[in-house]
């Protein structure tokens, strides 16, 4: 009896051992399969998603016609009050800036895409009002002050038209003072954008910026080989605002 005893012990922990065995296995199994199930249906979400995005970039990158200045200050304005991404064509491009491999499109080149509003911050409770109709007006009727692209097209136009940067009035802000008018008129003449609505605007702009050649654009392009250039225009125009008299208004 001994000896069948332990016999049968010895089946019964192999037996148990086994069955332990074969369970993590079908464990491991079962985990594998749904990772490779989860696997593909990412794959397949973000080429769906990448083709959506290359799809959309149509609007910007080969759009049906270009809008010039004068039509976007029109009221009513042909631009959606909705957050979005803007491209930047020009027909004239200011001397030294690089062109290769840059976007050619109905007689323009596109040297600056931006977006409308800027992506909140973490900590912030609300989010910008501003829409691709009030950034793009800004852009085009403001100041050097409230506009990257016045800023860096003014600074690389500055011999050409006459014009310097200048501080203005008790906050000091920086603009081109009587010459903005001058920079407004260049942009009427030489320059035209397109838009297209997107709730998330920061996520395609720095696709963009990461895909295309983009010269005029500063914040994520520093590998671009015109950044450090455009950089040192912009600061060596401010340090010699510093150094002049404060305008009137």
């Amino acid at each position: 009896m001994s000896v069948f005893t332990d016999v049968t012990l010895t089946i019964r922990d192999s037996m148990s051992c086994l069955c332990r065995r074969d369970f993590l296995l079908l464990i491991v199994a079962t985990s594998m399969a749904v990772i490779r199930r989860a696997k593909r249906v990412q794959d397949k979400s973000e080429r769906r998603g990448y083709h959506h995005a290359v799809r959309d970039t149509d609007i910007l990158l080969n759009p049906k016609r270009l809008w010039c200045r004068e039509e976007i200050l029109a009221r009513p304005s042909p631009v959606p009050g909705q957050p979005g991404v803007y491209a930047w064509y020009f027909r004239q491009i200011p001397r030294g800036v690089p062109i290769e491999g840059c976007i050619r499109h109905q007689g323009s080149t596109l040297l600056y895409v931006g977006m409308s509003p800027k992506e909140p911050s973490k900590n912030s409770a609300t989010s910008s009002r501003q829409t691709l109709r009030s950034r793009l007006r800004q852009h085009f009727a403001g100041n050097a002050s409230g506009s990257t692209v016045r800023l860096s097209v003014g600074c690389l136009l500055s011999e050409q038209l006459g014009i310097q940067l200048r501080r203005v009035g008790h906050s000091e802000r920086m603009t081109f003072a009587n010459g903005e008018q001058k920079l407004s008129a260049w942009l009427g003449e030489n320059a035209f954008v397109t838009w297209m609505v997107d709730t998330q605007p920061w996520l395609l702009e720095g696709q963009l910026i990461g895909s295309l050649s983009l010269p005029l654009n500063l914040d994520q392009n520093a590998a671009h080989r015109f950044c450090a250039v455009l950089s040192a225009k912009r600061r060596e125009a401010r340090s010699d605002a510093r150094v002049l008299p404060v305008l009137g208004r």
